[in-house]
């Protein structure tokens, strides 16, 4: 449910700079590193147009400046999101540009401060929070929460490798040339990362071994474009060194992780992968950017989670008969909206076909979109379809989008399924009956049109490159899960009860992935209740319930988003519905709301309301 891969979630959302993370994002000890920000606070006369005017041209032109320097900072960043000036250098990922880094978000918060926020008009000021954040975030992550020490997983140099092979923004033997001068840097940079380890978590070393595994099949695929091309003798020569030093970097890392694997296991002695209260709090903060807390979210998700059983059971009375003629319901609630889903979820294509549907009914959704007149699209600019990439596998995502980022609006977007085939026969068919005739619907929805490749492609034409490029998470899952509701209110499916019922399943997961999160992270929740909850009382199927379990210990915070901005989302629009009675035009809302990229929800009600 997420883009660039529900487990990455986004590489708009990596950290900047705080970086070891390469994989693509449809993202030991070491106490010297430290660096302390002193915010300055300059003053601003807003009582003198002129003088106004100036602010907010200075406040644009540093913005501007600051996003020239992360880029250049940043190959891997400037990478996905379209520029490539110095996409053959790599960001060696140990304590020294650790430290660099941190000295550089002290120097531009400080720069940052030096302008009057309350001074500057609302799009500067969102802006301006905007950056703020950012910076901040990518202090938190580098000094506190330090993932770099624990999670191996975010040490993989296959994404931006695998843009540069596949995006024709050069002729292929240019394109060669920078994957050769990344690769040269390849041995250095897993160097890096074993001197930043410290004790990881189990998790996260398991996953850096199966995806650290899949970047092989990149080299493998560079090394066919390569034999295509007709390379000049030197260049030839030259990436054939270069793969050969980074294949053998790769396989040594994987060994050097196997090894710890082993000993860790032994040992027990594995770092936690639950963040506790304090860590968590703080990072649902930067990540979710909302005015709420974590606590808060929890117990309204719980309230939802009753609420929807209700409309789920009002579902089920009605479509008894249909499916049960003659059998009586049981008496309790959650055994006959169960039993219901069991019936429904064996309408389900072949495993085979589960490809080729989704490829089919992704133009239906856009027809149904263009029918309706329910927001702007782009035809020039299709979805693509393909088969996850293996590197990219392993999260316990089944589907994703990766999208360009607004320096390359006109590249490929494409939607990421893994083959069921790829799972053991039992474990296919339970996703069969996961994704279903309706679920499989809502799904589409969601990563497709409009949800998140929609989203994606007003986000990349926003006027500003701050939002565009400092996506936050919530708003952009928040929207998919929005949009899912928008399209069946809007008459996809016909009304069908059996759809709604479904899409109350859905809208449990997506309550669930809140409570579980905060549960999991922060209240200590096991495994076995976990599943148990998943299974008995949002009616998933064992295999996305024990993906979610592998999810959960993976990531933090990233699960409760889809609630939080859905949530924000809706209100938002009844609030405005409510406001505006009969003038309120939906596909103008639509477009509007996209048009501020993918600021989060409560930047862009401020945004909308000064519109007005």
């Amino acid at each position: 449910m997420t883009v660039i891969n529900r487990f990455f979630a986004l590489s708009l959302l990596l950290v900047l700079c705080a970086c070891a993370d390469q994989s693509e994002p449809d993202r030991a000890g070491a106490g010297d590193e430290s660096a302390q920000a002193t915010a300055g606070q300059g003053t601003s006369d807003s009582s003198e147009p002129a003088a106004a005017e100036t602010d907010v041209a200075a406040f644009d032109a540093f913005a501007d400046q600051l996003i020239d320097e992360m880029l250049q900072r940043s190959p891997e960043w400037a990478i996905y999101q379209g520029r490539y000036e110095n996409a053959g250098e790599v960001s060696i990922p140990d304590a020294a540009h650790r430290r660099d880094e941190l000295a550089f978000v002290a120097d531009a918060l400080e720069r940052l401060g030096e302008f009057d926020r309350e001074a500057l008009p609302v799009d500067q000021r969102t802006d301006y929070d905007l950056l703020e954040n950012r910076l901040e975030s990518a202090r938190f992550y580098t000094r506190t929460l330090r993932s770099w020490e624990w999670q191996p997983s975010n040490y993989n140099v296959a994404g931006p490798l695998n843009i540069l092979l596949n995006t024709e923004f050069a002729p292929l033997p240019e394109r060669l040339a920078l994957i050769r001068d990344r690769l040269e840097h390849v041995p250095a940079y897993y160097e890096a990362a074993r001197e930043s380890l410290g004790t990881p978590t189990l998790e996260h070393t398991e996953l850096a071994i199966s995806q650290n595994r899949g970047s092989l099949s990149v080299l493998d695929d560079i090394r066919e474009k390569a034999d295509e091309a007709q390379l000049d003798a030197d260049l030839s020569d030259s990436l054939s060194d270069a793969l050969a030093g980074a294949e053998a970097a790769i396989e040594d890392w994987v060994g050097w992780l196997e090894q710890r694997l082993a000993k860790l296991e032994e040992s027990g002695n594995a770092r936690p992968f639950r963040l506790g209260e304090a860590l968590y709090e703080e990072k649902f903060a930067y990540d979710i950017q909302a005015d709420f807390t974590a606590a808060e979210l929890y117990r309204r998700a719980q309230a939802e989670k009753e609420r929807l059983l209700d409309e789920m059971d009002g579902y089920t009375k009605e479509l008894w008969p249909k499916y049960f003629t003659g059998e009586p319901m049981p008496e309790d609630r959650l055994a006959r909206i169960g039993q219901m889903i069991d019936r429904l979820s064996q309408e389900h294509v072949a495993v085979e076909d589960f490809v080729d549907e989704i490829r089919q009914q992704i133009p239906e959704l856009a027809e149904f979109v263009r029918e309706n007149d329910l927001l702007d699209q782009d035809p020039d600019k299709p979805l693509i379809v393909r088969e996850t990439p293996e590197y990219m596998r392993g999260s316990g995502a089944i589907a994703s989008v990766s999208a360009p980022g607004p320096f390359n609006p006109d590249a490929d977007t494409y939607y990421n399924v893994t083959p069921l085939e790829t799972f053991g026969e039992e474990q296919a068919a339970s996703y069969l009956r996961e994704y279903n005739d309706w679920m499989l619907q809502i799904l589409n929805i969601h990563e497709g049109i409009p949800g998140h490749y929609t989203q994606l492609l007003h986000a990349n034409k926003s006027p500003s490159l701050v939002k565009s490029l400092f996506g936050n998470g919530a708003m952009v899952e928040g929207w998919a899960v929005y949009a899912e509701r928008m399209m069946l209110e809007q008459g996809w499916g016909d009304q069908a009860p059996e759809l709604w019922l479904m899409h109350g399943k859905w809208l449990l997961r997506v309550t669930h992935n809140a409570i579980l999160d905060y549960a999991v992270h922060v209240r200590g929740m096991e495994r076995d209740e976990a599943v148990r909850m998943m299974r008995e009382e949002a009616f998933q199927e064992k295999s996305e319930a024990t993906q979610k379990w592998r999810r959960l210990t993976l990531t933090q915070v990233q699960l409760t988003s889809y609630y939080a901005g859905y949530s924000a989302i809706y209100d938002l629009r009844e609030r405005l519905k409510a406001e505006q009675g009969e003038d309120f035009d939906l596909k103008a809302f639509h477009n509007e709301f996209l048009s501020y990229g993918s600021a989060p929800v409560n930047t862009i009600a401020e945004l909308m309301s000064e519109s007005e």
